[in-house]
């Protein structure tokens, strides 16, 4: 019966996977108060008593067990909500017991709700294990008795009768010695049974360095595996598209960052390994410029390239913004969408087949069947975690002798652990410099009482012929509230700027997508003055002339969201502001989010507070997939050890990369079950 519960429950199914499971924390066990002397509400105590009662008393909704402990000093209830028949079964009034468990007040009085019970056994008051381990649980265990004891009692028992040597080491001997690591059977013991608090940190210290060195070395050694198997068009030649351009369309000089990443994804177009390659920039840092220079170098060669963008609206910014760069350099461009129907799709399609279109700018349309390249080269795809990795693959069809190199840009900065984490089998470029002259946008903080300010501002900015975005959250669980609050708003802005003086744009999720580029073109267009929308602008349009970003209940928005909105102005030569609105009480969370953005627009430092807040798996939209789910290890406090671990990881597949070296077999053989146990793994990128 309890082996169908674990199974059904935590999958644990051997004595392997039961060993394997560990403990969040460990309780000390070594140190008791008296009853006296429990003060806060919340502290956790160990204590020595005498069960002086125990009654099960009838409530209205559930029966619950009570009981009564004392000790020299005084007494104290103990109480049971759950399990209540097994629990009075365990007990026995008049003996001894060691109690454990977390204070709460009720009216005043004293109690223990669920505390962990032990008979106070003489003999057992010299025992070694002085750090009692505290697992995770459910709901349905706690209920069959299935708890932590239990749980403590089974591992005990399997330590007593599992030989050492019965545990297989995954590490080889010379990789523990140079990084001082205990063995793999003395960290699974003392993880579980620690006799010392030294040796709890030895098993953490070791079982949380091979969590990530395993993750780091199946990401490492499957990009190492497709760079053999899947070779790259070799792109040797920079010809005349590239240098026309550059002498004579460029007309800025590119930043120390730009230049960097160019030779980048050069020196990857000429090695004859397919490129797969992340561009990571702030908004405005000049992605779309790095990857127009990509495609000229394409073209050289004598292939196609396409650029994908996730909204029509985005992708034909995209190929205006091109088109409007490369006038009187030859280049044939072109634009597909759903939206392109008819003789004009066919004839689209014809050009790009006979090899007459160059350039393909253009939504998931792309990636349909009809679509046809004569030779493509080089996909580029922008805020590409708006892609799905099926999606993504599809260009790999797309040229029929070798896949094309792939360029993903995003404007989402991402901390360089997590990067190496969940992009680890892609190459990562960073633009860390934004174009001379651009302005800093000023962010502040105003609460409603300070509304009236903000109006007279949005007036003057209006005035001298700039545009406004006002931005309300929109959040699924209240998604009909968040409708309301963004209509009264809008309804409130027409009372305070009426038509036909002032024109304001609409946008929301629910509006159909034709109806919402036409309001995004009328704002583009300069027809409408202020851009009243949810978050659906995040991604989205640039629109130099719009200074003013105001964000209303900002305290309701994650960090990255805020400063992607923040990204909407500030495209213009002139100073660009960001106003985040919010109410009078705030979390404390929300106050540091708010403090963040207005001390600093570095997107990579906004990222390592947005780490921290609300952890990897919330940030990168990981958190059901498992890929971030370690035991032990913190993407967040383990920063060191993730760099110590890929850093490894690399010198040991440099030296052999198929893991064929006899020093190696152990890694090469963990490497196989990991394989086997983490079949989604390959779903991070």
């Amino acid at each position: 019966m309890k082996a169908d519960l674990l199974k059904s429950e935590l999958g644990i199914e051997t004595v392997q996977d039961m060993i394997s499971i560990f403990p969040f924390r460990h309780v000390d066990k070594t140190t008791f108060i008296d009853i006296k002397d429990i003060g806060e509400e919340g502290q956790q105590v160990l204590l020595k008593v005498n069960l002086y009662s125990l009654v099960e008393v009838k409530g209205v909704k559930q029966r619950r067990l009570k009981g009564i402990a004392k000790d020299a000093t005084g007494y104290i209830e103990l109480v049971w909500f759950k399990g209540v028949s097994y629990v009075a079964k365990s007990l026995e009034v008049g003996k001894d017991y060691v109690v454990y468990g977390r204070v709460s007040k009720y009216k005043g009085k004293v109690t223990l709700a669920h505390p962990e019970m032990d008979l106070s056994d003489p003999d057992k008051a010299g025992r070694k294990v002085v750090l009692d381990p505290v697992y995770s649980s459910t709901e349905i265990l706690n209920n069959r008795g299935i708890d932590t004891k239990v749980r403590r009692k089974i591992i005990k028992h399997i330590f007593s009768e599992l030989p050492a040597h019965e545990i297989t080491e995954s590490f080889p001997q010379y990789l523990i010695e140079k990084l001082e690591l205990i063995d793999k059977a003395s960290a699974l013991k003392w993880i579980h049974i620690p006799t010392s608090v030294e040796e709890a940190n030895q098993a953490v210290k070791r079982l949380k360095f091979e969590e990530v060195f395993y993750l780091q070395m199946a990401i490492l050694y499957s990009k190492k595996r497709r760079q053999v198997k899947i070779k790259g068009l070799i792109f040797s030649e920079i010809g005349k598209y590239f240098t026309s351009f550059y002498d004579n369309n460029l007309g800025f000089e590119l930043t120390n960052a730009q230049k960097k990443v160019v030779r980048e994804i050069r020196a990857d177009l000429g090695k004859g390994i397919q490129m797969n390659r992340m561009l990571q920039g702030d908004v405005g840092s000049g992605k779309t410029i790095v990857a127009l220079l990509s495609m000229l170098i394409a073209l050289d060669n004598g292939f196609q390239a396409c650029m994908m963008a996730p909204t029509e609206i985005l992708a034909q910014q995209h190929y205006q913004s091109l088109q409007e760069s490369l006038q009187g350099t030859g280049v044939q461009i072109g634009f597909l969408s759903g939206s392109v129907k008819g003789k004009a799709r066919k004839t689209l399609l014809k050009y790009l087949k006979d090899g007459d279109l160059h350039i393909l700018v253009g939504t998931h349309a792309v990636l349909e069947d009809p679509v046809e390249f004569k030779h493509l080269g080089l996909a580029v795809i922008d805020e590409q975690h708006r892609f799905g990795v099926a999606q993504r693959s599809r260009l790999w069809n797309k040229n029929e002798e070798e896949p094309p190199h792939i360029l993903v840009m995003t404007a989402t900065p991402i901390p360089r652990t997590l990067a190496m984490t969940v992009y680890g089998d892609l190459d990562i470029s960073v633009i860390d410099e934004l174009p001379p002259g651009r302005k800093e946008i000023k962010t502040v903080h105003r609460r409603e009482s300070q509304r009236f300010k903000v109006i007279e501002f949005i007036r003057k900015e209006i005035q001298k012929g700039r545009q406004i975005y006002i931005v309300f959250p929109l959040i699924e669980e209240s998604e009909t509230l968040d409708l309301e609050n963004l209509q009264e708003g809008f309804e409130r802005l027409r009372d305070i700027f009426p038509p036909p003086e002032f024109q304001i744009s609409v946008v929301h999720g629910r509006m159909k997508p034709v109806e919402k580029d036409l309001e995004m073109q009328r704002f583009v267009e300069q027809k409408t003055q202020i851009m009243v929308a949810t978050t659906v602008i995040e991604v989205g349009v640039n629109v130099p002339n719009a200074s003013v970003m105001i964000i209303e209940n900002t305290e309701r928005f994650g960090l990255s969201q805020l400063h992607q909105l923040r990204g909407r102005v500030g495209r213009g030569a002139e100073q660009s502001y960001c106003i985040l609105m919010s109410g009078n009480k705030l979390t404390h969370e929300a106050k540091e989010r708010i403090h963040t953005m207005v001390s600093t627009n570095d997107g990579f430092k906004i990222a390592e507070v947005d780490l921290r807040l609300r952890g990897p798996g919330e940030l990168m939209g990981t958190k059901q997939s498992g890929v971030l789910s370690f035991q032990l290890a913190s993407l967040i406090e383990d920063q060191a050890i993730v760099k110590a671990a890929r850093a490894i990881a690399l010198r040991i597949l440099d030296h052999d990369e198929d893991l064929r070296n006899e020093i190696n077999i152990p890694i090469r053989n963990h490497l196989k079950e990991y394989f086997a146990k983490h079949k989604d793994w390959g779903r991070i990128s």
